[in-house]
C-alpha cells in the first residue's frame, strides 16, 4: 500500500474528537429511546384501560353476576406476578367500612381491578380525596363510584346524635361532622329519614368529588373521569344507581 493510501485509510478510521462526540450522542439517543420504551410498557392489566362509560358498564355487569350467584373464577395466583410491578384499576370506589360491604365481591372483580377507599359513612375526607386523586392522576382510573348502603349504622348514629344533642364517644364525633350536612339537608322531608339521609350523603359526596380542584374537577371537565353514586342493598347485594 502506498503512503498516500495509508494516510487516507488512517484518517477514515481514526477516532477523531468529532466522531467520538457523534458516537456519544447516538448512544445517548439509543438509551433514551430504550428508557422511553420501558416507561411506556403495557400496563399490568391491559383490559382495564377503558372509558368511563365502559367502566361503569363493567361494574354493573359484575354486580349482576354477584346478585345472580354466577361469579367468575379469578386466577389470583397468576395475576400476582403481573401486578407486582404496578397497577391500573379500571374503577375507584369510595365505600362504607361496614363489614357486610365488600366492593371486590359486589362487583365480581379480580385483584388490581378496583382502587377502594373505605370509611364509615362513605364520605370524602381530605385523605380520601387525596387517595382518589392518586387513583385518577397516577393510575388513570376513569370512574369513581360513591357506594352507600341501606341501614348504614354511621348515618343512623349521626341522626340520633343530632336529634338527642348527645356526642358520640371517642373519635366518632368526626363521623357526625362529616355526615351531618346530609342529615340536616333531609330533615323535614317526607319518607324514611335514614333512607333519605343515606341517599343524600351519596349525592353530596358525588358532587364534592366532581368539584374537587385541581385534579378531579379537571378530569371530569375533560371527560376523562365520571363520578357516580350507588346504594348497595344488603338483602340481595344489588347496587342501585342514584347519581
Amino acid at each position: 500500500m502506498c503512503q498516500m493510501c495509508r494516510k487516507d485509510s488512517y484518517h477514515s478510521f481514526a477516532p477523531t474528537r468529532r466522531n467520538l462526540l457523534l458516537g456519544a450522542a447516538a448512544a445517548g439517543l439509543f438509551w433514551a429511546s430504550a428508557t422511553d420504551a420501558k416507561e411506556t410498557k403495557a400496563p399490568p392489566k391491559p383490559e382495564n384501560v377503558i372509558s368511563p362509560d365502559a367502566s361503569l358498564k363493567r361494574l354493573m355487569e359484575g354486580n349482576h353476576r354477584y346478585v345472580e350467584g354466577i361469579a367468575r373464577r379469578h386466577d389470583f395466583r397468576h395475576e400476582r406476578e403481573a401486578l407486582a410491578g404496578g397497577q391500573n384499576p379500571y374503577a375507584a370506589i369510595l365505600s362504607c367500612a361496614d363489614s357486610r360491604i365488600a366492593p371486590e365481591y359486589a362487583f365480581d372483580s379480580g385483584r388490581g381491578d378496583l382502587f377502594v377507599c373505605r370509611v364509615a359513612g362513605n364520605f370524602a375526607t381530605e385523605e380520601t380525596v387525596a387517595s382518589l386523586e392518586y387513583a385518577v392522576a397516577i393510575l388513570a382510573a376513569p370512574l369513581i363510584l360513591v357506594l352507600g348502603h341501606d341501614a348504614c349504622g354511621a348515618v343512623d348514629a349521626t341522626i340520633k346524635s343530632l336529634k338527642d344533642d348527645k356526642p358520640l364517644p371517642g373519635h366518632m364525633p368526626s363521623l357526625v361532622t362529616g355526615l351531618s350536612p346530609s342529615v340536616k339537608a333531609v330533615t323535614g322531608q317526607a319518607g324514611n329519614v335514614l333512607d333519605n339521609a343515606i341517599r343524600q350523603n351519596v349525592l353530596d359526596n358525588v358532587a364534592k368529588l366532581k368539584a374537587a380542584t385541581p385534579i378531579l374537577s379537571a378530569a371530569v371537565e375533560q371527560n376523562k373521569l365520571k363520578v357516580v353514586g350507588g346504594i348497595y342493598r344488603l338483602k340481595d347485594g344489588k347496587v342501585d344507581m342514584v347519581a
